[in-house]
Order: structure tokens, then sequence, then C-alpha cells
């Protein structure tokens, strides 16, 4: 895997194996980027987190050598990317948000053909495109086309391609959007066992229970800011003086949110991530009973008030602004974790 690159007395810095400073990216008059800083240690598996069209892509193709910042330096492994971009692409394995291997050849081929882009020797490509296969659980269709995979196997065969050369640094860009919860979960298993072997892993993804479940360290962005970068732990940390109670009931569960904020203008409410229940949040322990009594009073039948422990999400929105349309959204995708 990536080599450990020791320091000298007169630069005492860690190495990283990914290294962004000021990179900046602008589309006309959008500015997809704004002068973002970061850094990825070595084996860290890195969360970049944000909603649809906040930067991520954009910053993900800057990092791998697709798109040129305007402004700003990246550096992988100590390797400068705009100056020496083909050491620097050696290193890392690339899986794009769209799937980019050919329909008309079988799994198989397109894993044995990605080899043979990266100079691997024949037999060397050919055995490596059948240890994926298998990894991936896609034996059986590794001499079928790749054009008749279902969405959830050209995800996991996409993923194989950008590893087939063993990369030490691996960036996933939105690796379970749109594909079914099976393909998903057996996505995310792949993910932890990469990363616990050893590669270091950038991910892209909104969705954010995810990266809670898969990353140690995160980073939001929105509208091409990064507006904080910190552990996972640190980060739910900030959710630690917050109740919040969850309550599944019957009936228009918006109508009851709003009665509900209107009686109880101190409480904080909206949708909880199940469906057909409201979820309650304050800054003191919350008391139930009055709630329920102003929903039966409103003809809802309460099923069941539990506690919540506050989620990654919760912190999110707190630090972003941005509230619930747009992560609702979200959730309610196919392969979105609920």
């Amino acid at each position: 895997m990536l080599a450990q690159l020791t320091s000298s007395v007169t630069d005492p810095s860690p190495a990283y194996a990914i290294e962004a400073r000021g990179l900046t990216k602008a589309f006309g008059p959008v500015q997809a980027v704004a002068c973002i800083d970061f850094e990825v240690s070595e084996g860290e598996l890195f969360g970049f987190l944000g909603p649809n069209g906040a930067g991520k892509t954009t910053t993900i193709n800057m990092l791998t050598g697709l798109a040129r910042p305007d402004t700003g330096h990246v550096s992988i492994a100590g390797r400068d990317c705009l100056r020496d971009p083909k050491a620097a692409q050696g290193l890392m394995g690339i899986v794009p948000d769209e799937s980019n291997l050919y329909p008309e050849l079988t799994g198989l081929e397109n894993l044995a053909f990605c080899g043979a882009l990266y100079g691997m020797p024949k037999r060397a490509r050919e055995a490596r495109a059948k240890e994926l296969v298998a990894l991936f659980g896609l034996e059986e269709a590794g001499h079928r086309r790749f054009g008749g995979y279902s969405k959830g196997m050209k995800r996991r065969l996409t993923i194989a391609a950008g590893i087939v050369h063993d990369p030490p640094i691996l960036f996933l860009d939105e690796p379970t959007t749109g594909i079914d919860v099976a393909s998903a979960r057996h996505i995310r298993r792949l993910i932890g066992r990469l990363n616990a072997d050893g590669t270091t892993i950038f991910l892209t993804t909104h969705y954010i229970e995810e990266a809670e479940r898969l990353c140690g360290r995160i980073a939001f962005i929105v509208k091409g800011k990064i507006v904080r970068t910190d552990s996972v732990e640190a980060l739910l940390q900030r959710a630690d003086n917050r109740h919040v109670v969850v309550l599944s009931v019957s009936g228009d569960t918006a109508a009851h949110s709003k009665a509900i904020g209107t009686a109880f203008p101190d409480l904080r409410v909206g949708r909880a991530r199940e469906p057909g229940a409201v979820r309650i949040e304050a800054g003191v322990p919350v008391q139930v009973g009055p709630l329920i009594r102003l929903l039966e009073e409103r003809g809802a039948e309460v099923f069941e008030a539990r506690r919540a422990r506050p989620s990654l999400e919760d912190v999110f929105v707190e630090i972003t602004g941005i509230e619930g349309a747009a992560l609702a959204q979200d959730r309610e995708r196919p392969g979105s974790m609920r």
C-alpha cells in the first residue's frame, strides 16, 4: 500500500495521502468550489458531505485530475497533481458517480480491459478480474454483458474496476446513489473492508447516515464552501445537549407537526425519518404527556412515544442551516438508508 513519507527536519509537517489547499473552481458566474482546504491521512476513510449541487463532484474531479482548478494546489502522497499528474494518478483509483464501463463487454472483460489500461500483464489482469468478481459477489454475472446488469451490479463492478490495479487511494463519488437497499448494504461492507485492509478512501455522499457509519472524519460542504471538518465522534458530541422525542401517530403528520409547533413554540418540530412519525427536539427534556393529549384532542392515535439519540444529520442541519426538504428527498431515493 501507500509508502510512508518521512518528514525532514526543515519540514516537520505530516505527510498526507491527499492534501488540498485553496481549491477554487467556477463555471461562468457559478462558483462551484470556493477556496477550500483539507487533508486526508494515509489509511483514513474521509467523508465529504453536502446536498446536491454543493460542489462535491467538482471537488473530486479536481482531486483526481479530471478538472483543473482555477486556483489552488492538490497533492497525492506528496506528488503535485498539476506538475506531475501521471505520478499522482498512478496512486489512485477513481469510481465516478456514473458508470464508465463498456456495455457490450462482459464483467470480466471490462475488468481485464481496465487492468490493461494500467499496464498490468495479461495473466495478472485476468487473475485479478476473477478475484474481484468473486469479492464483489458477481461470479455468476462475470461472463454476462455489462449492459444487462442491474443498477446495483453495475455499481459493484464499477467499484471493482476502480481498484483493479490495487491503488493505495480510492475516490468514491456517490457509490450507493440510486440503487436498491441490498446492493447498497453490500457496497458499504466492501468499502469498510477495503479501508480495513489499508486503502485510503475519499467518499462523497449526500447520505449522511451512510457517512456516519463508515467514516472516521467528515467535511461538510455547502455552496462550494467547507463549513466544518471534524471526526464523527466530535461532531456527535455537539448533539449531547439535545433532547429528541419521536411520536408515531395516525393521520396527517405535517398538520400534527404544525399544531404542535403552534401550541409549543419552544419546541422544534419536524418530520421524522420513518413515515407516520413526528420528531420533536428541545434543549431541555421534552414532556411527552402534553404532546400526546394535544394529538388525541385532534383525533389522532399515538402508537409510540420514544426518545431518540440525535444523529449526524441533526448536526449537519445545525451547522449548515439546511432544513429537511432536500434531506428528506435524499432519504426517499432508492438505496438511501432509512
